[in-house]
């Protein structure tokens, strides 16, 4: 079946809206009820972040590939997944998605609606880190859509979720959920000062990923992201 852009549109706006809701409502409730322990709090996140991008994929996989990310879509364009014309809609409706999710965030946890994050994510290691978790987000998607459809949604969960241990910058490896996490003061957020480079490594590590799968697997479809749960859903 085949969807309607305003569906999908829609559908990439509220998942990322719920991506980045699981990101900072579980960074802010592990915080709470951690006690001060830092190890245990990230475990919340990293437990809530990767269920959460395997039940979304899943679930709106089959109406707009559930991208949620904007390398994502853009990768996708570049290798001819995706019309470019349709390309600047989804990049919108994840940054707005992500957005509409720090600020619901916020009312569930009676935080103000909007606040500016002063936590530092700056230097050459955490730049060095967003450029290595992308990469090995978008190989992952590459892979598992040519040989392991049916895997797609729990490899992306389970990468996501050991990304946030083995990076220095646990791993964000998308720029609406960057953007996202700098309008909350919270343990999840992010200095805006920090964001550009931490988007142009994640955009830098995308690319970098898309030119190596394609060479590895010429024969990859150019879809590197829908057809591994559409397809499989559509059967």
């Amino acid at each position: 079946m085949t969807f309607s852009l305003s569906r999908r549109l829609v559908a990439e706006f509220g998942g990322t809206a719920f991506l980045v809701a699981a990101v900072l409502g579980s960074g802010i409730m592990g915080e709470r009820l951690a006690g001060g322990n830092v190890a245990v709090a990230l475990l919340a996140n990293t437990a809530a972040t990767g269920a959460a991008l395997i039940a979304l994929i899943l679930t709106l996989g089959p109406i707009s590939g559930a991208h949620l990310n904007p390398v994502v879509t853009l990768v996708g364009a570049w290798q001819g997944g995706l019309p470019w014309a349709e390309a600047p809609g989804y990049v919108v409706s994840q940054i707005l998605g992500g957005c509409a999710g720090t600020v619901v965030t916020h009312f569930m946890f009676n935080l103000p609606v909007i606040s500016l994050s002063r936590h530092v994510r700056s230097g050459p290691a955490q730049v060095f880190s967003e450029f290595v978790a992308t990469f090995g987000l978008l190989g992952v998607i590459c892979g598992c859509s040519r040989f392991r459809p049916h895997a797609v949604a729990y490899a992306v969960g389970c990468y996501i979720a050991a990304a946030y241990w083995f990076t220095a910058s646990t791993s964000f490896a998308n720029p609406a959920v960057a953007i996202a996490r700098s309008l909350s003061d919270t343990f999840a957020g992010i200095r805006p000062a920090d964001v550009p480079g931490f988007i142009a490594a994640q955009l830098l590590g995308g690319a970098a990923a898309a030119i190596l799968f394609r060479w590895l697997i010429p024969a990859a479809p150019a879809d590197i992201v829908q057809p591994a749960i559409s397809r499989v859903s559509a059967k």
